[in-house]
């Protein structure tokens, strides 16, 4: 059964604009932290952040919480599986999560299915 739904869509200049250590702190897990240290290439590094970004977003509203409310964007970590899926554990609910980018936006929607 479904418990929640939620999606977000962010502009990628916008999370271009606001990239710094700070801000990369506030928003990514220490796991995702590690990931983007992998990143070389300036635009993937904003891609990847502004997909993290939107994902916990829609999270946060799939929950009927929003952010600060339950979850601050770093408590929640979006990893990708073996097939470059890319997934949230939680221990309440199985969740669904897609992420797309294009050149200027990244999107994302979660759907929480109970357990």
């Amino acid at each position: 059964m479904i418990a929640g739904i939620g999606t977000d869509v962010i502009e990628i200049e916008r999370i271009r604009n606001l990239m710094s250590e700070k801000f990369i702190k506030r928003i990514l897990h220490p796991e995702e932290i590690e990931l983007l240290k992998d990143m070389s290439h300036d635009d993937r590094r904003v891609s990847f952040t502004a997909g993290r970004f939107a994902v916990k977003e829609a999270y946060s509203k799939a929950y009927g919480t929003g952010i600060g409310s339950k979850f601050r964007f770093n408590e929640i970590c979006c990893l990708n599986d073996e097939k470059g899926k890319p997934y949230i554990d939680d221990d309440h609910y199985k969740v669904h999560v897609t992420i797309a980018h294009s050149a200027s936006v990244a999107t994302a929607f979660v759907v929480l299915e109970q357990l």
